[in-house]
């Protein structure tokens, strides 16, 4: 195994045709920093080009796969400068995504824990999706006044159907692993104490098997979005750059930092 070191708080892993990439911030559960956001992209456009990767593995480290933007950091750029605090969806969520989804070999999500947000997002522009029993999910994006980002309005509806996924937005309840499964959210739920041997399994027959193939594949799946993601990511930005000028959102967030009630005002 060769390590490639793509950040601080992002590591990547080499061995023979399989890369893992790995969300290392345990401290905060793997919640997405610029800097991090900029290792992930570089990590993922890195694999991406590296002819010999056949294959590549998204987790996390410790007990969370992704907890989504760190909101200690989107504070202190609300507090800066509002109108530019959520420059960073068009700058590096959307960006991570569509290299993700635009990939020419398979991506598997090994979601080893709590994924909530954008770790949700990003798990759902991967191909493949197995989970640990333990694990927890949530879209949370409505909870601090804001829409869905990451291409999760487009993602996960064609996951979960119109109906389930107006419910997981909205109404923002988290739901487990088991569920997940049953919705369409993951394609496997496997026992904590299993998760590393079957992803290690996993990841080593979609190295195995016809890259090509599997790269006709995704570009035939991601043709058949209506409208095309890329569409959806650029709307997603233009709502939520709206939204992270409005009273509900910086409230909501200052509530969630302090540890208080969040009371929406509708304004």
């Amino acid at each position: 195994m060769v390590r490639e070191t793509a950040g601080e708080t992002v590591s990547l892993d080499v061995d023979g045709a399989v890369a893992t990439i790995t969300l290392d911030a345990q401290a905060r559960r793997n919640a997405l920093t610029v800097p991090m956001k900029e290792s992930l992209l570089a990590a993922v456009r890195q694999v991406a080009a590296d002819d010999s990767v056949r294959a590549v593995v998204l987790t996390g480290s410790g007990r969370a796969f992704c907890a989504g933007q760190d909101l200690a950091e989107h504070a202190a750029a609300l507090r800066a400068d509002a109108a530019t605090a959520l420059d960073t969806v068009g700058d590096h969520y959307n960006p991570i995504v569509l290299a993700l989804t635009g990939m020419p070999k398979p991506v598997l999500a090994a979601m080893n824990g709590t994924c909530v947000g954008a770790g949700l997002g990003l798990a759902l522009a991967c191909d493949l999706r197995i989970a640990v029993e333990s694990a927890k999910f949530a879209t949370a994006f409505t909870g601090i006044g804001l829409t869905c980002d990451s291409g999760l309005s487009a993602t996960l509806a064609r996951a979960v159907g119109a109906a389930r996924a107006s419910e997981l937005v909205l109404l923002g309840t988290p739901f487990t692993a088991a569920q997940a499964l049953e919705w369409g959210v993951v394609g496997r739920v496997v026992p904590d104490s299993s998760f590393v041997d079957e992803v290690r399994e996993l990841a080593s027959k979609l190295a195995n098997g016809p890259t090509l193939a599997f790269a006709a594949a995704k570009a035939a799946l991601a043709a058949s979005f209506q409208p095309p993601l890329a569409d959806v990511l650029a709307a997603e930005a233009t709502a939520q750059t709206a939204l992270g000028l409005t009273a509900d959102h910086q409230g909501a967030v200052e509530s969630f930092l302090a540890k208080q009630p969040v009371v929406f005002q509708g304004k």
